[in-house]
């Protein structure tokens, strides 16, 4: 079985300075894909020769580019946005909560 190049640097792409990190999210950063048009997804390059945008023509109906099969779950220049980087942030598993009483000060009068 051919060894699997690792797509990430610290769970984040690095080649992109504003990727968010996927880092302690409990998702795992996905590889490029190949769509039903022969266009790798998620490589970075951005750029293919089977893209409709490298054949643009009057005769193509710019729905072609829609849905899913355009979008990288991980790898999208659409996360870098302030946006969506928030909501990331707002999916991150907590690094921990000090020690708290739901109804008592733990702390009262020791300061």
């Amino acid at each position: 079985m051919p060894k699997t190049k690792n797509m990430s640097l610290n769970e984040t792409m690095p080649h992109q300075i504003t990727s968010p990190s996927w880092k302690d999210m409990g998702i795992d950063m996905k590889k490029p894909f190949v769509n039903k048009y022969g266009v790798t997804i998620g490589d970075s390059f951005y750029d293919s020769k089977e893209s409709p945008l490298n054949q643009w023509s009057d005769d193509i109906d710019p729905a072609i580019m829609s849905g899913d099969q355009w979008v990288h779950p991980t790898n999208d220049i659409g996360w870098n946005t302030p946006e969506n980087r928030a909501l990331i942030e707002e999916m991150k598993k907590p690094q921990g909560v000090p020690f708290m009483h739901p109804d008592k000060d733990a702390g009262y009068g020791s300061d």
